[in-house]
């Protein structure tokens, strides 16, 4: 395993040497790279099962925040079918493969920024995501948290499975690299882009307790994601 100094000296070379690479449009990143997509996120096979199985038993209506084609919800549907799910995404080819693979499921697809949806109030047995919430900054998050909040049934659960920042250094430097390059590029606040901008874990469950959530578990896995699992 690598230290924390080899992983930060290998990613400010990546930084280095992607300087020069514009950033792009959220919906537009995805849709490039659609056919390819499940087979490059193959990589965390193992949190996507640990993810699915941390789901409480008696769930059975969830709302999935970028759902994108669905493989966390391969996962979910294969322990029990039964479940019915809303899944939002910002990328309509994306929605549509997940159609196709699970048109028979009770599932429905909405094409919007989940940051405008609707939620709903106590609508909700749980709120799940996915290699995400890490493009958007802790302000963002924090509104969007309390709202996953207010839409959850009481003892509802929000499952989060995301990239962690391993430090405060990696945060500080990934979060400086994209608002500069936001800037340099003239890019709209209200633009969506594909950059990672992780928080430490510290930071993560700290905007999840600010809502009201209690943290209930922490599963850090090999295969780079961390899953946290908090409590209406």
């Amino acid at each position: 395993m690598k230290s924390t100094e080899e992983y930060l000296q290998e990613l400010k070379k990546w930084l280095a040497d992607t300087a020069d690479s514009p950033l792009e449009e959220m919906a537009d990143f995805f849709t490039k790279r659609l056919y390819d997509y499940e087979e490059h996120m193959s990589i965390w096979e193992n949190s996507y099962q640990i993810f699915a199985e941390s789901l409480p038993a008696n769930c059975r209506k969830i709302l999935d925040l970028g759902c994108g084609t669905g493989l966390e919800l391969d996962r979910i549907w294969r322990r029990d079918p039964g479940i019915e799910v809303t899944g939002v995404d910002l990328c309509q080819n994306m929605l549509h493969k997940l159609q196709e693979k699970h048109g028979d499921k009770n599932l429905v697809t909405i094409c919007q920024d989940y940051f405008q949806y609707d939620f709903g109030h106590e609508a909700w047995d749980a709120v799940v995501s996915f290699e995400s919430l890490h493009h958007f900054l802790p302000e963002k998050k924090q509104k969007l948290y309390q709202k996953v909040y207010n839409s959850l049934k009481d003892g509802g659960v929000f499952l989060l499975g995301d990239y962690i920042a391993c430090c405060d250094e990696e945060e500080a430097l990934l979060r400086g690299v994209y608002l500069e390059k936001r800037q340099e590029q003239g890019i709209a606040a209200e633009r969506y882009v594909h950059f990672d901008i992780p928080l430490t874990l510290d930071h993560e469950t700290e905007l999840m307790k600010n809502a009201g959530f209690a943290i209930e578990k922490v599963l850090e896995e090999p295969d780079g994601a961390t899953i946290i699992v908090a409590k209406r």
